[in-house]
């Protein structure tokens, strides 16, 4: 039995060291981060022109678009479905 106590007082140290080595590295990688010497300056932003929108509307007059038919109307239903009061008993 002593022989287990040994083993995991072992392990745990092991896990100890790789914790202590993540946590020194995860603080070397923030402080390198920080430290890095000045800091950056935003970026400007900068005017930029749009390009002038032209509409053909003479696309509209071509004779494909004439040809096109409307749809039918589709005509409302009519026939009475379900109750009155759809909350009543039978």
């Amino acid at each position: 039995m002593a022989i287990t106590f040994i083993q995991e007082k072992k392990k745990q140290r092991y896990l100890l060291v790789i914790l202590g080595a993540v946590v020194l590295s995860t603080l070397a990688v923030i402080w390198w981060s920080f430290s890095g010497g000045e800091m950056p300056q935003p970026a400007v932003p900068q005017i930029v022109s749009l390009p002038e929108v032209v509409i053909n509307f003479d696309v509209l007059k071509s004779p494909q678009l004439e040809e096109l038919q409307a749809f039918e109307e589709i005509p409302a239903f009519e026939d009475k479905i379900g109750r009155n009061n759809p909350f009543t008993p039978y």
